[in-house]
C-alpha cells in the first residue's frame, strides 16, 4: 500500500506545469490564449494592407503550428506574444498550463465539483471517483478495533462536534507510525495525504469567495499561510487535539512538549517573525489536522460542505490580509527591495549546525544578525527575523515605510534647470577606500545607465539611489538638442545616492521626453561623478 510520500509524488506529477501543458496542447488551447494586449495599429480590415508589417519568418505556410521540437525553444531572444502577419507567435508553456488550471477553476465556480471533474476528463486528465471505492475504504476502517480507545475517540469527537459513523477512521487519523501495539497495522499517512488536498480546496474556495478585492498574489500568500504546517499546528494546539495523538516515540513527545512550552512563551510577544523562526514546529501536529480532515471527508462520503462546517470553527480566527505574516526571509526580501537596500549573507557550518550571518546596509548604519539551526533554511529564517525586528524598531516595515515612488508637482511652463550639481564636497574624503575601482559595462540603450548604477550599488552594498522628477507640459512639440520632437511633455530627474556613513550626492540629469529616459540621464551623470571620484570605471 502506497504511503503519503508516494501518493504526494504521484499527485505532483499529475498536476505539474509540464503535464498540464501537454493536456492543454492536446486540446489546442494555445489558439485561444490571449497573452498580449490588442494593438490597434496592427489591425486591418479584410482587403487592407497593414501599415506596420511584421513579415513571417517562421517557415510555416499555414496558421496551425506543429508541436514538434523545431517550434519549442528556451531561447530568451524570442519575443513572446508578438504575432507575425500570419498570426504565429511564441508563447510561454506556463501560460497554457495556467489556462488549464483557470478553466478547471471556472468550471468549479460555475458548476461545482461535477463540472470541474467533467472538464478535467475533457482535457484527458484521468479521474476516477467511484462511490464503491469510498465504501470499500469505510468498510476496511470499520474492521479497526477501536473499543480500547473509545474514551479518546469520544473526547475528540466532542471537540470536533462531529460523531463518526465509522469510529475506526478517526482512530486511524490520530495514530502515528511509531505506535507499536498488537493489531495496529495502520497509521494516519494516507488520510493525511487526502486531508491535505481537501483543506487546500476548502481554504482556496473560502479565500476566493471572501476576499474578492485582493489580488491573486496576495491570495496565494494567504492560502500558503493558512495551509502551512505552522498554522495547522497552532490550530491543533489551540483546540488541544495534540493530547489525543497515539504514538510510541519518546523523542516525538519531547518535541511536542518543547513546542507547547515555546508557543506559550511566544504568546503576547510583538515580534511574530521571531516567534515563527525560533519555535520549531513538529510536523506531526500539522499532519494530524490534515488526517482528521481526510477522515471526516471519507466518513461523510466526500461531502466537502460538511467537512467545511466542521473544520471552519477550528481554523478560526482566520489569517487575513491585515495580519498576514510572510516567512521572515521572504518578508525581508520584499521590504529591502521596497526600501532599496541589499541583503548580504554568509554561510558557515560547524558539525551538524549551520550558521548564517546576514547584514543589511542602511544609509547610516549596518545591521548584522546571526541565525543557527540544523538546516540552512531555518538558520536563514532566524537571521532574517532578527533583521526584521531591528528594522521595525527603526520604523521600517511594509506597512510603515513611505511610498517608493516620489513625484514632484507638474509644471506647465517652460523652465530652465541648472546642470548637475553636488551637495557634498566633491572629494568625499570620508569615502571608504576601495582596493580598486569597480569596472562597469555601460550600455547606452534605454535602461542601460540605471542598470549599471544598480549593479554598482549592489556590489558595494550601498542603498539604491532615489529619483524625483519634474514634468513639464507644452502646447507645442518640444525641442531637445536642437531637434524638434513629436512630444509635448518633458521630464527632468534628480537622483540622490546615499553613501553609508559618508554623505549623500544629489545630481540632476538632462531633459528627456519620458520619465525612464530622464532617470537614465540622471544615472549617467551620477556614474560620471563616481568615475571622477575613482569609485568606478565605465566602459561602453
Amino acid at each position: 500500500m502506497k504511503h503519503e510520500g508516494h501518493l504526494s509524488d504521484m499527485r505532483s506529477n499529475a498536476v505539474c506545469n509540464a503535464t498540464l501543458h501537454k493536456h492543454g496542447i492536446w486540446r489546442s488551447l494555445q489558439g485561444y490564449v490571449r497573452d498580449s494586449a490588442f494593438d490597434p495599429r496592427r489591425w486591418v480590415a479584410p482587403g487592407q494592407i497593414s501599415l506596420r508589417p511584421f513579415p513571417c519568418n517562421c517557415g510555416i505556410e499555414t496558421a496551425f503550428v506543429p508541436t514538434n521540437g523545431r517550434y519549442i525553444s528556451d531561447d530568451p531572444s524570442f519575443v513572446v506574444g508578438k504575432p507575425c502577419d500570419r498570426a504565429h507567435r511564441w508563447m510561454c508553456s506556463k501560460a497554457i498550463s495556467d489556462c488549464v488550471e483557470a478553466l478547471v477553476g471556472a468550471y468549479y465556480v460555475g458548476g461545482g465539483i461535477v463540472a470541474a471533474l467533467w472538464v478535467m476528463k475533457w482535457f484527458g486528465i484521468e479521474i476516477k471517483c467511484d462511490r464503491k471505492l469510498v465504501q470499500e475504504v469505510k468498510l476496511n476502517a470499520s474492521y479497526i478495533c477501536y473499543l480500547p480507545k473509545i474514551s479518546v475517540i469520544e473526547e475528540l469527537e466532542a471537540k470536533l462536534k462531529y460523531n463518526f459513523s465509522v469510529k475506526g477512521l478517526l482512530l486511524e487519523a490520530i495514530t502515528h507510525p511509531s505506535l507499536q501495539e498488537l493489531g495496529v497495522d495502520y497509521c494516519y499517512q494516507r488520510l493525511e495525504f487526502l486531508g491535505d488536498s481537501v483543506l487546500d480546496l476548502l481554504i482556496t474556495r473560502y479565500l476566493y469567495v471572501t476576499h474578492t478585492d485582493v489580488d491573486p498574489g496576495e491570495l496565494t500568500d494567504l492560502r500558503s499561510a493558512l495551509v502551512s504546517n505552522e498554522n495547522f499546528a497552532e490550530v491543533v494546539l489551540r483546540n488541544n487535539i495534540h493530547s489525543h495523538l497515539q504514538h510510541g516515540s519518546g523523542i516525538l513527545l519531547e518535541q511536542i512538549t518543547e513546542y507547547v512550552r515555546s508557543n506559550l512563551e511566544c504568546q503576547g510577544k510583538v515580534n511574530k517573525f521571531l516567534q515563527h523562526a525560533t519555535c520549531k514546529v513538529p510536523k506531526v501536529l500539522g499532519d494530524i489536522m490534515e488526517s482528521i480532515a481526510g477522515a471526516i471527508f471519507v466518513d461523510t462520503d466526500f461531502n466537502v460542505d460538511v467537512v467545511w462546517k466542521i473544520v471552519e470553527p477550528l481554523l478560526s480566527p482566520m489569517i487575513t490580509p491585515d495580519n498576514l505574516a510572510l516567512p521572515p526571509y521572504r518578508e525581508l526580501l520584499e521590504l529591502c527591495s521596497h526600501l532599496g537596500y541589499f541583503i548580504n549573507s554568509k554561510c558557515s557550518s560547524k558539525g551538524e549546525e549551520v550558521s548564517i550571518e546576514m547584514s543589511v546596509q542602511l544609509r547610516d548604519e549596518l545591521l548584522i544578525a546571526q541565525g543557527q539551526d540544523r538546516n540552512k533554511k531555518s538558520a536563514k529564517a532566524k537571521a532574517a527575523a532578527r533583521i526584521l525586528a531591528d528594522l521595525k524598531k527603526r520604523g521600517l516595515s511594509m506597512k510603515q515605510c513611505p511610498s517608493k515612488a516620489k513625484q514632484s508637482g507638474i509644471i506647465s511652463s517652460d523652465q530652465q534647470y541648472p546642470l548637475a550639481s553636488v551637495n557634498v564636497n566633491p572629494s568625499l574624503g570620508g569615502l571608504p577606500s576601495l582596493k580598486e575601482a569597480v569596472v562597469l559595462r555601460l550600455k547606452m540603450d534605454k535602461g542601460g545607465p540605471r542598470s549599471a548604477l544598480f549593479k554598482l550599488c549592489k556590489r558595494l552594498q550601498w542603498p539604491m539611489p532615489e529619483f524625483e522628477f519634474v514634468e513639464q507640459r507644452f502646447r507645442t512639440p518640444i525641442v531637445l538638442d536642437g531637434v524638434t520632437t513629436t512630444n509635448f511633455n518633458s521630464f527632468v530627474s534628480t537622483i540622490t545616492l546615499h553613501i553609508p556613513d559618508v554623505a549623500a550626492i544629489t545630481l540632476q540629469g538632462e531633459r528627456r521626453t519620458d520619465k525612464k529616459s530622464s532617470q537614465d540621464s540622471a544615472s549617467l551623470t551620477m556614474l560620471h561623478k563616481l568615475q571622477e571620484l575613482k569609485v568606478c570605471i565605465c566602459k561602453t
